[in-house]
């Protein structure tokens, strides 16, 4: 199971409040979980988008475990620009989409 990872920035109550009851907050606004499994951050993040369009206001970032992807994870970002990750002569970089 995959370390998964959230960053919320001046996001609505209610994001944060629904993180903290499945996720840890280490920091102000960064949740994580050493061990969610796919199906749980598929549904955490798609109960994020179902709510964007409403409380859309601030950036989310879910950034998760991937062996098989460009330095090894993922990212998903709502209210932001996409990004990935590229390889850059063995430098990773985060490029916006």
């Amino acid at each position: 199971m995959p370390s998964t990872m959230i960053v919320t920035r001046n996001v609505e109550a209610r994001y944060r409040g629904f993180l903290t009851s499945i996720m840890l907050e280490v920091s102000a606004g960064v949740y994580v979980a050493p061990n969610m499994t796919q199906g749980v951050r598929e549904r955490t993040w798609a109960v994020m988008n179902d709510w964007w369009p409403a409380l859309g206001n601030g950036s989310l970032t879910l950034i998760w475990r991937n062996p098989t992807a460009v330095g090894e994870f993922n990212i998903e970002t709502l209210g932001e620009p996409p990004k990935e990750i590229v390889d850059a002569d063995g430098i990773l970089l985060v490029k916006r989409k």
